[in-house]
């Protein structure tokens, strides 16, 4: 995983958007943002034990996979929004790029990929041939947007509390002021007091 201020120039989303600043992890879990890495399945089912995640399913993002939509899906998931609930992906294979708001509005972006090994809270794995994946835990109401990178491929693990669904609720005034916003931000401005 490596997390870094967007540079918000003009180009395919899909590209680096490097900035060259670095964001500390510690600022991440600030915004609410959580990370692990996994070196197999028995720790994600842990975690959605933990979690309460009664269901996953998985989803490759390619043109492969989803052929003349794809373009269009990838342009829908990186349209600003927010979901309702906890948004869990566990990076199996390829990579790409979740960017979250900022406390001052900013982006963010978050690298993903398969075999990340530097994670804080991840022991540095040096075994040669052992595939680690790196889980994403986003809060709900955190304004944030996806896209794969320039390989155009991913495939995730999504994890559901209920059933399995996508709702994302773009971001305008009216979702400004959904519940799921409102809590999010008051809990970001506790952690801010405290």
């Amino acid at each position: 995983m490596r997390a870094y201020w967007f540079d918000n120039a003009a180009g395919d989303q899909r590209e680096l958007h490097d900035s060259g600043r670095e964001v500390p992890v510690d600022y991440l879990a600030n915004l609410g943002v959580l990370y692990y890495c996994f070196s197999d399945e028995a720790d994600v089912d842990k975690l959605a034990l933990e979690r309460s995640y009664k269901n996953r399913d998985v989803i490759t993002v390619s043109p492969d996979k989803m052929g003349d939509v794809y373009e269009e899906k990838v342009k829908s998931f990186f349209s600003e929004h927010l979901h309702e609930d906890e948004e869990i992906r566990y990076v199996r294979d390829g990579a790409g790029f979740f960017d979250v708001r900022s406390e001052g509005d900013e982006w963010v972006r978050i690298r993903l990929e398969k075999d990340d090994l530097i994670v804080s809270g991840c022991p540095r794995l040096k075994k040669k041939g052992m595939s680690v994946n790196m889980g994403q835990i986003l809060p709900a109401g955190i304004y944030h947007r996806f896209t794969t990178d320039s390989k155009n491929y991913i495939q995730a693990m999504r994890l559901f509390k209920e059933e399995p669904k996508w709702t994302p609720l773009n971001r305008g005034p009216d979702v400004d002021v959904n519940p799921y916003r409102k809590e999010y931000l008051s809990t970001r401005t506790a952690i801010a007091s405290s």
